[in-house]
């Protein structure tokens, strides 16, 4: 399915009792550039109190690229709910980075939570998005005779960051649209004793 992700950097701020909440958002590919990102954050703001971070650095329903961090607010009070606010937006290919400069006012437990969170709808609600659309990695190797006919598949389908490399067999490297792979399974069908394909 497609989705929606952060189009470019974008940034908000919200004061809540002398206490400034910035929130940063990045679009990221994967978990290594969230790091990346986060390491940017808090280089950019060295006398910070807190650096609280979230990101989905892959599709919004994978749960295995969210990550978070309360950055030594109390335990459960910054980086969940930050994710949570991602989450219920259903963005992915985000990461969230909130700089808090402590005013000297304490909040409680649930009033971190509440400024941590509201710091991030306050950048949502103006961020610019692009829509993802999901695509699978194809590898293809056949026989020299079946390169007509691969080509016309390549046409037909629209596939992408094509790669064609040439040994015993002609390969073919390419991205497919996620949700076409069983149509385009279906179109190999004649072939499908003469090409190897492998789907990643």
């Amino acid at each position: 399915m497609d989705y929606n992700r952060p189009a470019k950097a974008h940034q908000a701020e919200i004061e809540v009792r002398k206490s400034r909440f910035i929130c940063d958002i990045w679009p990221v590919t994967d978990r290594h550039s969230a790091t990346a990102f986060i390491d940017v954050i808090r280089t950019q703001h060295p006398k910070a109190n807190h650096h609280c971070w979230c990101y989905i650095a892959g599709s919004p329903n994978d749960a295995h690229q969210w990550n978070y961090s309360d950055d030594g607010e109390p335990k459960g009070t910054a980086g969940q709910p930050m994710l949570n606010v991602l989450r219920h937006s259903e963005l992915g290919n985000i990461c969230a980075v909130v700089t808090r400069y402590f005013g000297g006012i304490k909040l409680g437990t649930g009033g971190i939570a509440r400024a941590y969170s509201q710091a991030v709808q306050e950048a949502l609600q103006t961020l610019p998005c692009e829509t993802v659309t999901p695509t699978l990695q194809l590898t293809m190797t056949a026989p020299y005779d079946l390169t007509g006919e691969l080509e016309q598949l390549i046409a037909q389908f629209q596939l992408t960051d094509c790669e064609r490399l040439f040994g015993t067999q002609i390969q073919i490297n390419a991205k497919l649209v996620a949700n076409r792979l069983d149509a385009f399974k279906l179109a190999l069908t004649p072939f499908q004793h003469q090409v190897n394909l492998c789907v990643s």
